[in-house]
């Protein structure tokens, strides 16, 4: 099989992420259940014509693009590929309320245009004159993970030989409000940092964008091998989570005993953090670490667990508030992400060392 590398990063998100020459020196706090992005001088990254055109979802997908992009020194990908889970949830909501106040009449087609999912790739795309392959994944929980899934594919079957891979999603007003209303979130405001010390039912809602440079080739500033991606389902499938966990580190000829990092999506819920117990307690000295304190939980939010293992893998530095539980330190080699959202979409996704 083809070695994949990850030679470049692009994150917007609530922390300071946008840089990547090193971690943030402090992470954001938050006293409420809602993060919101950190946003970048976006003058910076589009022109000022395209930029007052484009939705909020759009802008931090192109600015994390790009940044992407200028990190790996790429100036084409031969790829883009994307997932989001709900979309440009801002243009679809200012569509959907003009098409009621007007009463259907008089509608002006931008916001309609960019309401669709694929919007980001394809802004992307038409910044870049970019006219490769382009593809966008809409698979709730599993939309980054699909994303990189078929990036890594295009690259080993020799149809890319790099893919400018990402995932984003963003909050709005009403989309807070109903994910409130559903339970899904804390009723009273939490302090981030404090998240996985009072647990109760609710988490806290995130939003953010992070993107990818894959290749086939390895450069001088490469951050980590992506080995595998696996997704699946518990409540569907009989096998236990680690067993699932055995058969997919031996596919990638490691065992669960090498895993030097694990980097766990849990979001402060009491109900759906509960599957991860089981692999806390068989981590042994394994050190956990965590990142949704840090985005807030959104369906893509992976792409931010992403994001902090390939920091964590080139810098073999772990920030003090990414710990979960602390392990014996040692050099990083392999690192584990498993996420799942709502106990529905769950995910391993395995780096390792370049």
């Amino acid at each position: 099989m083809n070695t994949i590398y990850i030679n470049g990063l692009g994150n917007v998100s609530p922390q300071r992420t946008a840089g990547n020459a090193s971690f943030p020196d402090e992470h954001i706090v938050y006293g409420s259940n809602r993060l919101g992005c950190i946003e970048p001088n976006y003058r910076d990254f589009i022109s000022p014509d395209n930029l007052r055109r484009m939705g909020r979802l759009i802008k931090m997908g192109v600015a994390s693009a790009r940044i992407c992009l200028a990190d790996a020194n790429c100036a084409m990908p031969d790829a883009i590929i994307t997932g989001t889970g709900l979309g440009c949830l801002e243009d679809t909501e200012k569509f959907l309320t003009a098409m009621v106040t007007n009463k259907e009449e008089f509608l002006t087609p931008t916001s309609f245009i960019q309401s669709t999912h694929n919007t980001v790739s394809a802004q992307i795309a038409l910044l870049l004159k970019c006219y490769n392959y382009n593809f966008t994944y809409v698979h709730r929980g599993w939309s980054f993970e699909s994303a990189l899934t078929d990036a890594m594919v295009q690259l080993m079957n020799g149809r890319a030989g790099t893919v400018l891979a990402g995932g984003m999603d963003e909050l709005t007003n009403n989309s807070f409000r109903i994910l409130e209303r559903l339970g899904h979130l804390r009723r009273t405001p939490v302090n981030n940092s404090e998240l996985f010390n009072s647990q109760s039912k609710g988490t806290i809602a995130g939003e953010g964008s992070a993107f990818f440079l894959l290749s086939r080739s390895a450069s001088p500033s490469s951050y980590a091998i992506l080995g595998d991606v696996c997704t699946f389902n518990l409540r569907a499938g009989k096998r236990p989570l680690l067993q699932i966990l055995g058969a997919f580190m031996e596919k990638s000829g490691l065992k669960p005993a090498d895993i030097d990092l694990i980097i766990g999506g849990m979001n402060g819920d009491l109900h759906t953090d509960q599957v991860f117990g089981e692999l806390i307690g068989s981590a042994g000295n394994t050190g956990i670490a965590a990142w949704k304190h840090l985005s807030g939980e959104y369906m893509t939010s992976s792409a931010f667990g992403l994001w902090l293992a390939s920091m964590i893998m080139k810098h073999q530095k772990i920030p003090a508030y990414a710990w979960y539980k602390k392990g014996i330190e040692r050099p990083i080699g392999n690192i584990l992400i498993y996420n799942h959202y709502r106990d529905l979409n769950h995910s391993f996704i395995l780096i390792r060392k370049p």
